[in-house]
Formats: structure tokens, C-alpha cells, sequence
């Protein structure tokens, strides 16, 4: 008994931050195990990067980060499994979960199906954030992170997909996804950092 009381006495309530602003970090923890993941990791290499300027960039200014990740079936795994079996993964595939691992004021949640909101508590979340513009980066432009932003399109947030902080299998299938969620659900999709060719989007 006096052990379950201990265990029970552990479990604080989480005091989530407030902000107009979160960044949803779509499938950075990823195995990349499908038959062509290989023509995704140069890319997801150059977007993981680029999302960890912009990351700084963004908590300077105290906007929380969540994390939205799949489970890949593995329905008795929590999120640090998931994290500890990715970094453990040799060469490029180790560094991304490296690269991407959540810091510890990071908010995660695991998801069954393609978007971030299909079956998770995200939408909750994020009302009981006072979040008003969601910015997503992460894998894959035309997959997870454009299911991810229509749906959030969908639920009335603004919404921010850096194009340079997410990748896909060509850069034609990129440039598809990028124009659709530009043109066709009005989402901001300048990039996160500097560029020669392009102005970055404002970070708040």
C-alpha cells in the first residue's frame, strides 16, 4: 500500500503553456522503414535541420513544441520506446531521432493514422492551449504533415507549413503538396529560415 500512495502522489497535473502559436512536429521520430524511405532521408535530413532553427527561433519566443508521432502499430509501446528505438538505428536514421528528440517541456502524443488530429487529443489540446495558429513541420509533405494542416485548415486555426522544414519522396511530389496547401487551403508556406530566394515566415 504505501508504495501505490507514493506512485499516486507522483502524478501532478501538467500546467500546459498558453500561446497564440504551437509548433506540431509531424512524424519526427520515424524508423523509415518503408520500401522508399530511401528517397526520403537526404530531404528529411535538410528539413530536420531547418526545423531546429526555426525551433529556436519559435521558443525564444516561448511558443510550446508539441509532438504528433505514429505509433507504427506498436500499440503497447509509449512515445520514449518509439524515441529510444529510432535513435538507436545506425547511420542517417539514428541522427534524425537524434537530431529530433523532444526536450523536456516538449508535449507528445501518438497517433494511429495519417493526420495529427484523427484520433488523438490534439484538438483538445490545442483549445486548451488558446492556440489560434499551428505550425507544422515534419514527414511527409504530401502524407501526414498536408493531412495534418487541411485538417487543421478544416477547424478554423491559421496554419504555417515552412516548405523548407518538411520533405517528401522527389521534389516534385514537395512542390505538389506545397502549392495545394498554398493555393487550395490557403496556408502560409514561406519558409522557416532565410533564404537567398525566399522571405522566411514571421516566427510569431
Amino acid at each position: 500500500m504505501p508504495a501505490t500512495v507514493s506512485s499516486a502522489a507522483s502524478l501532478r497535473r501538467t500546467k500546459l503553456p498558453r500561446h497564440h502559436d504551437v509548433l506540431l512536429l509531424v512524424d519526427v521520430i520515424n524508423p523509415l522503414n518503408f520500401p522508399t524511405a530511401d528517397d526520403l532521408l537526404p530531404g528529411a535530413l535538410r528539413a530536420a535541420r531547418a526545423t531546429l532553427q526555426l525551433r529556436k527561433r519559435l521558443t525564444a519566443h516561448k511558443v510550446p513544441v508539441v509532438y504528433a508521432n505514429d505509433n507504427y502499430g506498436t500499440w503497447h509501446s509509449e512515445f520514449s520506446d518509439l524515441l529510444a528505438a529510432c535513435q538507436e538505428l545506425p547511420g542517417p536514421r539514428g541522427e534524425l531521432a537524434r537530431l529530433m528528440a523532444p526536450g523536456p517541456n516538449d508535449l507528445t502524443l501518438l497517433k494511429p493514422c495519417h493526420s495529427a488530429f484523427q484520433s488523438t487529443p490534439l484538438l483538445h489540446l490545442l483549445r486548451q492551449m488558446n492556440t489560434r495558429r499551428v505550425v507544422i513541420a515534419g514527414l511527409a509533405a504530401d502524407m501526414c504533415v498536408m493531412l495534418s494542416a487541411t485538417d487543421a485548415r478544416m477547424l478554423g486555426y491559421d496554419v504555417w507549413v515552412p516548405e523548407d522544414c518538411t520533405a517528401a519522396e522527389s521534389p516534385t511530389r514537395k512542390r505538389s503538396a506545397m502549392r495545394q496547401l498554398e493555393e487550395a487551403f490557403q496556408c502560409d508556406v514561406r519558409p522557416g529560415t532565410p533564404s537567398a530566394g525566399r522571405k522566411s515566415g514571421n516566427p510569431v
